[in-house]
């Protein structure tokens, strides 16, 4: 009988909770919203992937408004998709996002994406890279005339690495494809090497390193200090000891910070309730990924050029913070 009224209690309180969630979801003023959203993320086996999909889950079960994860080719891709519409919501490297944002995207020379907004901050993506220790591979010099993976070819990886290597005086056989599918054939030898950009641990490599001695390692501090010089979009960063199982000591790299965005068109209220969801309370973002502990509203300032979506505007002033005048849309007035 005592565990019976356990039992009863406890769903009497689960019970109420979420006839509360259902009733403050029922409150909201729904007027225009999109029946769907598609999230853009990048190739199954990164930390996109596995961000998008948790983020697009939440929307779904809190908002009612039904949301899936798009396999993509990476940032690059994502600014190009929500410029059109393709894509209602996606994430993106601050890099290739700037790229696209004056017209500099390889995907659309020329093209200025002014109608991509804004949202929150994610995450720093730290470069990384991955071998075989029976490769011996274990430097990035090392990587001289070898047949290395990048991710995506308009991914954060695929975009940015094989031309700082090239500024760092290393040429390589350049291989493009997705995370996993790039994971594999590093462990079947058809690659030498694996040059990723993700939230650590990245997935791929954990699944690698727990089937095979590998080496985990970047880019030296001379190297460090000469891409810092020529690359404005990044900064230094430290990979924890213990991120992976087999390497207890830090790890210096470089890192660039991760935002989403929105198409223009999005009703203000919707996204206001998209920022609420995820940066209120974001350790269930933190559940998804451990990568999301950065993603935190006074992060906000990681974004230095793109205009912010109205609904985040009215988000972030509500919070205290102060907007700079040149990253508010011209839709919103005053």
């Amino acid at each position: 009988m005592i565990h019976l009224k356990k039992w009863w209690l406890g769903f009497t309180v689960l019970s109420a909770l979420s006839l509360t969630a259902f009733s403050n979801a029922a409150e909201i003023d729904k007027t225009g919203w999109p029946k769907s959203v598609k999230v853009g993320t990048a190739s199954q086996g990164g930390t996109y992937f596995i961000y998008g999909a948790g983020w697009a889950g939440l929307m779904q079960e809190t908002l009612g408004v039904n949301s899936s994860a798009e396999v993509t080719g990476g940032p690059t891709q994502n600014m190009a998709l929500v410029q059109t519409g393709d894509l209602q919501l996606a994430m993106v490297t601050m890099g290739p996002a700037y790229d696209s944002w004056v017209g500099e995207s390889e995907l659309a020379p020329g093209v200025e994406m002014k109608d991509v907004r804004a949202l929150f901050p994610m995450y720093k993506t730290p470069f990384q890279a991955i071998a075989l220790k029976s490769s011996g591979i274990a430097r990035v010099e090392d990587l001289a005339g070898k047949k290395v993976g990048f991710g995506p070819r308009g991914g954060t990886a695929g975009g940015n690495i094989p031309r700082w290597l090239k500024t760092l005086g290393i040429e390589v056989q350049e291989q493009y494809g997705g995370a996993s599918d790039l994971a594999g054939q590093l462990q079947d030898g058809l690659l030498d090497a694996f040059f990723f950009a993700a939230g650590v641990p990245i997935s791929a490599f954990s699944q690698v390193e727990a089937q095979t001695p590998v080496n985990l390692f970047s880019f030296s501090d001379e190297q460090i200090t000469k891409l810092l010089a020529e690359y404005p979009s990044i900064s230094p960063f430290v990979i924890p000891g213990g991120t992976y199982q087999s390497y207890p000591d830090d790890q210096n790299t470089v890192a660039m910070w991760n935002f989403t965005v929105a198409h223009k068109d999005l009703p203000e209220s919707f996204i206001y309730e998209v920022m609420k969801l995820v940066l209120d309370d974001n350790n269930r973002m933190i559940q998804v990924h451990k990568a999301a502990e950065e993603t935190k509203a006074e992060n906000w300032e990681s974004n230095t050029f793109m205009y912010f979506h109205p609904g985040a505007v009215k988000y972030y002033r509500e919070k205290g913070f102060d907007i700079p005048s040149n990253l508010i849309p011209p839709e919103v007035k005053g």
